[in-house]
């Protein structure tokens, strides 16, 4: 589309479209991102262990918030907030894998004010930093990006993993011995290398583990993921995560595995309360871990602003810039505010911008709107929330390895030919990333306040990435090809 078509004199980001258009491009917008939207307050939600009904309410919450901060990104209501470019804002699965350790290490009420007390926080801090990330992107060049995402890609795996062969297990699961280790300490006591005295405590074990029927729907999620993205094109091959979640879906309905009474008796609307889960609790270690993935979020949010500028061709200076990353700082605090997560441009949606030539910023805000108005009827979050982990698990395996994916394509472009320094950056630091992962209980010994910090390992990898990159190549300055690849991450 040219910019004539636009009007006389004004930018084709500036232009305010028909409303049927903007409605209809918008929604458009909405269904591209909606996969990535509703998949974090699942993720989260679960590790939490929330009842279904709050897992439903996470969902209703980041729609919500999703919607509110994309329209003050796009919008740009001062100028020290929003970059005015066609921005939609989504939670960065960047966020997920501490998020997660939070939620292990303290599940519950407790967990998830202690988790949005780190968000918000994490949010003020992204809020007063943002005029200075340009100086601090040097310390974060591809080697160190791109080993930072391919770590957290590879942490995540296992929750999809598990949510295929159904580990989740309720309080009524029968609790049993593990005949191996029943007979391994028969033949120890039989040597006398074991007291008597010493037994066995039973486990907690799923009946349903890696039934036939849940691999063969989690297949069916993944086949036709496969196939639309193979087949489909344009718009429909955009939304291949959210078809297969629908076909997925459908299939566990039509076999019985999805309960629809919480769909039914929740309500047609209802407001998004501030603070659900109480007042937040602020932890200094978690609150340093959610500044790490604000640090990353706004680095990724660098880079995708530079391509959209590119797309849209309106050049982009540092203030609007900075502008750009404080929004995402608040749309962070808003979240925690509003018991939700972390925020960042979504990629696809800068890639449906370059596919549809729309440019105008304001097809955002209309797609902002109608994502607060999804937030607003819990019977959409209740329905996200009755699909059977299965379902999720056959979509997560493409989601949490697409991450993997995009940190092996960042790296490369990195250097190794010439420079062996980077082998050992990238070796060392994923070694360092799943120490958590291989030896869960290697923390044992350690004071209890730092293990949420280390229980993801994607603190663990960056440290490392950032000190190696720093010994071997000091910190030059990152040029702008360099900021570019940065935010290429499609976390989302």
């Amino acid at each position: 589309m040219s910019e004539a078509t636009y009007g006389e004199g004004v930018h084709p980001v500036d232009e305010i479209l028909p409303a049927p258009r903007l409605f209809t491009l918008g929604f458009q917008h909405v269904l591209v991102m909606y996969a990535g939207a509703i998949a974090v307050p699942l993720i989260v939600g679960r590790a939490l262990q929330l009842p279904p009904e709050e897992v439903a309410f996470l969902i209703s919450a980041d729609l919500f918030v999703c919607g509110i901060v994309s329209m003050i990104q796009s919008l740009g209501a001062t100028q020290y907030f929003g970059i005015k470019l066609p921005v939609m804002m989504g939670v960065t699965f960047a966020s997920v894998g501490p998020m997660v350790a939070v939620a292990t290490s303290l599940p519950g009420h407790d967990g998830a004010r202690a988790l949005f007390g780190a968000i918000i926080a994490a949010g003020v801090i992204g809020i007063a930093i943002a005029p200075f990330i340009s100086r601090m992107l040097r310390f974060f060049p591809p080697v160190v990006t791109g080993t930072l995402i391919l770590t957290i890609g590879i942490s995540l795996m296992p929750i999809g993993i598990n949510w295929i062969f159904g580990l989740q297990v309720g309080p009524t699961a029968p609790r049993i011995v593990d005949p191996e280790a029943v007979a391994w300490l028969e033949t120890a006591r039989a040597a006398g290398n074991v007291p008597a005295s010493v037994t066995l405590a039973p486990t907690v074990q799923n009946p349903a583990y890696a039934s036939g029927r849940n691999i063969m729907i989690a297949l069916l999620v993944l086949g036709t993921i496969l196939l639309v993205s193979r087949y489909a094109r344009g718009f429909m091959a955009n939304i291949a995560v959210l078809l297969g979640i629908v076909v997925g879906g459908v299939v566990a309905a039509m076999l019985g595995m999805m309960n629809f009474d919480k769909v039914g008796a929740a309500d047609w609307f209802a407001v998004i309360k501030p603070f659900h889960f109480g007042m937040p609790a602020f932890d200094p270690v978690m609150i340093a871990t959610m500044v790490l993935v604000m640090l990353v979020t706004m680095i990724e949010s660098t880079g995708m602003f530079l391509a959209l500028s590119d797309i849209c061709k309106k050049p982009m200076d540092q203030k609007s810039l900075a502008a750009g990353l404080r929004a995402d700082g608040l749309g962070t605090a808003i979240g925690g505010i509003f018991n939700t997560f972390p925020y960042t441009s979504f990629s696809q949606n800068v890639g449906l911008v370059g596919v549809t030539g729309i440019r105008s910023r304001f097809v955002c805000v209309a797609g902002g709107a109608i994502m607060i108005v999804l937030g607003l009827i819990p019977k959409m979050g209740a329905l996200v929330e009755s699909l059977p982990t299965t379902v999720l698990g056959g979509a997560g395996l493409v989601m949490f390895g697409m991450v993997a994916s995009t940190g092996v394509r960042i790296l490369a472009r990195v250097d190794f030919a010439t420079n062996r320094h980077n082998l050992f950056i990238v070796a060392i630091s994923i070694g360092m990333g799943m120490i958590p992962l291989v030896a869960p209980n290697f923390n044992q010994w350690m004071p209890h306040a730092i293990h949420p910090l280390i229980h993801s390992g994607i603190l663990l990898a960056a440290i490392s990435a950032v000190a190696l990159n720093w010994f071997y190549n000091g910190a030059a300055r990152a040029n702008e090809d360099d900021i570019r690849a940065a935010g290429s991450v499609a976390d989302h």
